[in-house]
């Protein structure tokens, strides 16, 4: 079996970190897609229709590579939260999240264009935040950090300081599923192995 190009249909530079730390070195070629149009109150398909929109935008300019699309979202008692809009929107959702439990869901989304095959996974993780201060929810809002992040924070920066423990996959938080990915990987006849560069 040939091994088609590894497409990531995204911009965010916390997935393409964690595929190089894997030995997965994707071309990049964020979608644009305008998330707005799509409307789900169930965390687990938005994820899911999010990222296969992402991945279907980008698709059409690689003819035979593999193209992968993600997206995440904060669930907080039943209620979606994507990336805040600004710092304020930021301060009230961290007051909201402090000394609470969230559950973070990701979309994956793996086009075949060889193959002609499609996959279509979500994983959720739960996210246990500390209790927090006023003076520490301004701090860190002021770092922009949580303006850049689905949930208002990023596991992998300043955020970790106030997530207590998580409970599931690790790097599902930071954007993407590994053991996930190896999974549709293998789905589709990969072994993960078969990317590394």
């Amino acid at each position: 079996m040939d091994i088609p190009q590894f497409v990531l249909a995204s911009a965010s530079p916390a997935r393409l970190r964690l595929l190089q730390t894997v030995g997965i070195k994707p071309i990049v070629c964020p979608s644009d897609f305008d998330e707005s149009q799509i409307q789900s109150s169930d965390p687990g398909k938005l994820v899911q229709i999010l990222a296969q929109c992402k991945a279907e935008t980008v698709a059409p300019q690689f003819p035979s590579a593999l193209i992968m699309g993600c997206d995440s979202v904060l669930a907080i008692n039943g209620q979606i939260y994507g990336k805040p809009g600004n710092g304020d929107e930021a301060i009230a959702r961290w007051n909201l999240m402090q000394n609470n439990v969230g559950d973070l869901y990701t979309g994956h989304v793996l086009i075949d264009k060889s193959q002609k095959r499609t996959i279509v996974k979500s994983q959720v993780t739960k996210v246990y935040f500390a209790p927090m201060s006023d003076r520490a929810i301004a701090a860190y809002v002021k770092t922009g950090e949580p303006l850049k992040c689905a949930g208002a924070f990023a596991l992998e920066g300043f955020g970790s300081l106030f997530v207590e423990k998580i409970a599931g996959c690790h790097s599902n938080v930071i954007g993407l599923s590994l053991p996930l990915l190896r999974q549709m990987l293998a789905e589709l006849g990969y072994e993960v192995t078969d990317f590394w560069q």
